[in-house]
C-alpha cells in the first residue's frame, strides 16, 4: 500500500543533526556529539519525551558516522545504504542501545549512571528505508510505473532469521539470565546496562550461521515496480508499507519512504498545477495580433491528441504579455482539477534585414506616433521631467 505526502517531511540528514561538515573527522564527530548527547539526553530534561526523541536521533546519527564502513554507505547511497545498520537492528552489541553509546564517549560510571529500564529482546520491527528518485516532468504529468533497486537487509534463508546454524538455536544468556542487561555496583550507585555478551537480547548463538554470521539477516539488493501517480510534484513522499528492512526476531519489516524529485524541463516550468512556457512570437504578429503554436505537454485529451497547441496573440501584444490557456497544465493528485497552460509572449525582432525591409521599416517609423508607442511616450516624459528636477532647466526654454 503506497501513501503520499508533500514536500514539508523528510528524512533529516545526519551530518545536519550532528551540526558539522561532511568533511568532519572522527575528533570533530565525537566532540559534536558529546556536547549535544550532554544537553538533550532525558535523564537530563526530566525525562522529557521530546529530549528522548531527540537523543535517540543524535545516537543513530552517530552510531553511522563513527563506523568508516558505514559512513562511506551513507556517504554514496544515503539512508538507503546503511539503514537497518544503526541502533536498535539487532546485529551485535556496539551500539545497539541508546544508552550505550552516552557510555562509550563518557565512560563506565558517568554514562552507566543513565542507564534505565529494560530493554526489550522480543521481535524487533525492521528499519525504515528512504530512497531518493528522479523523474521526468512528462512521467509527473502522466504517472508512471519505475523499477527501483533497494539494498535492505532481509531475513537469512540458511538459518530462517535465527542466526543460529541449522540444527541449532540461541541459548539463554547466563550473564544476564535472559533479561538482556544486568546491574553492577559503581560505588554509592547500582547501575544497570546492556548485558556485554548478548549485546541486550537475551539470548546467544553458539553456532553462528555461516551465511549470515550469527546476525539472522544479510542485505540484498531489492528490484521493486514503483507506481508514481499523474500529478506528483517535487518534494512529494510516498511510503510503500512493509517493504523497508526485514525485522529482527521474526520482527515486521519496516517502510520504504519514495522520496521525489522532478528534473528540470527545457520548455516548461511548473508553478504548483500551472505550467509555464515562455514562446517567441514574431514583432508583425505582436503587432497585428494572430494565430501562434505552442507546446503542449505530451499531447494528450487537454490538447487533442496533439503535442502543440493553437495560441491566440492579442493586437498590440508587449515583451513578456501572458496568454492563459485553461485547464491545460497539470492534474492534481487529489481531485479531477487542472492547473492552467500560461504562455509568455516573448517579442521577436527581426534580424538580417534586406534592403526592402529595412526601407519599409524606416518608412513605418517616420508615419508612427506616439499613440503607436503608448509605453515609450510615457516613460521619455518621466524622463524628462526628471532631468529638469535635477538640472533645475526647464527643457521647454
Amino acid at each position: 500500500m503506497a501513501e503520499i505526502w508533500g514536500s514539508d517531511v523528510s528524512m533529516r540528514d545526519y551530518y545536519e543533526i550532528l551540526q558539522v561538515e561532511r568533511t568532519c573527522d572522527d575528533t570533530g564527530l565525537k566532540s559534536a556529539f558529546r556536547k549535544l548527547a550532554m544537553v538533550h539526553h532525558p535523564d537530563r530534561n526530566g525525562g522529557s519525551a521530546e529530549a528522548e526523541a531527540k537523543f535517540k536521533e543524535i545516537n543513530e546519527a552517530y552510531s553511522i558516522l563513527s563506523d568508516p564502513n558505514k559512513r562511506a554507505a551513507y556517504d554514496r547511497f544515503g539512508h538507503a545504504g546503511v539503514n537497518g545498520q544503526g541502533p536498535g537492528n539487532g546485529q551485535g552489541a556496539g551500539f545497539n542501545d541508546v544508552h550505550d553509546i552516552f557510555n562509550d564517549v563518557f565512560g563506565d560510571v558517568f554514562g552507566d549512571m543513565f542507564g534505565r529500564g529494560q530493554r526489550s529482546n522480543g521481535p524487533a520491527r525492521g528499519q525504515d528505508l528512504r530512497y531518493d528518485l528522479e523523474i521526468s516532468l512528462e512521467q509527473a504529468y502522466a504517472g508512471a510505473e519505475v523499477e527501483v533497486k533497494i539494498p535492505a537487509a532481509m531475513a537469512c534463508e540458511t538459518c530462517e532469521g535465527t542466526g543460529a546454524k541449522p540444527g541449532t538455536s540461541a541459548t539463554t544468556c547466563v550473564a544476564c539470565a535472559g533479561a538482556g542487561r544486568v546491574r553492577r555496583n559503581q560505588g554509592f550507585f547500582q547501575v544497570e546496562t546492556t548485558c556485554p555478551r548478548c549485546g541486550g537480547a537475551g539470548r546467544v548463538v553458539l553456532e553462528p550461521c555461516k551465511t549470515c554470521a550469527g546476525h539472522g539477516q544479510v542485505r540484498r539488493e531489492r528490484v521493486l515496480q514503483v507506481r508514481i501517480p499523474a500529478g506528483v510534484d517535487d518534494g512529494s513522499r510516498i511510503r510503500l508499507s512493509g517493504e523497508g528492512d526485514a525485522g529482527a526476531r521474526g520482527g515486521p519489516r519496516g517502510d520504504l519512504y519514495i522520496f521525489v524529485s522532478v528534473r528540470p524541463h527545457e520548455l516548461f516550468e511548473r508553478d504548483g498545477l500551472d505550467l509555464l512556457c515562455t514562446v517567441p512570437v514574431a514583432m508583425t504578429t505582436a503587432a497585428l495580433g494572430g494565430e501562434m503554436e505552442a507546446p503542449c505537454l505530451l499531447g494528450g485529451e487537454n490538447c487533442n491528441g496533439e503535442s502543440r497547441i493553437k495560441v491566440k496573440v492579442p493586437e498590440g501584444a508587449q515583451p513578456g504579455q501572458t496568454v492563459r490557456l485553461r485547464g491545460k497544465g497539470m492534474p492534481s493528485l487529489r481531485n479531477r482539477q487542472r492547473g492552467d497552460l500560461i504562455v509568455q509572449l516573448e517579442v521577436e525582432t527581426p534580424t538580417r534585414l534586406t534592403a526592402r525591409q529595412k526601407a519599409l521599416m524606416r518608412e513605418f517609423a517616420e508615419l508612427s506616433g506616439d499613440h503607436q508607442n503608448p509605453r515609450s511616450a510615457n516613460f521619455f516624459r518621466k524622463a524628462k521631467q526628471f532631468w529638469e528636477d535635477v538640472t533645475g532647466v526647464d527643457s521647454r526654454g
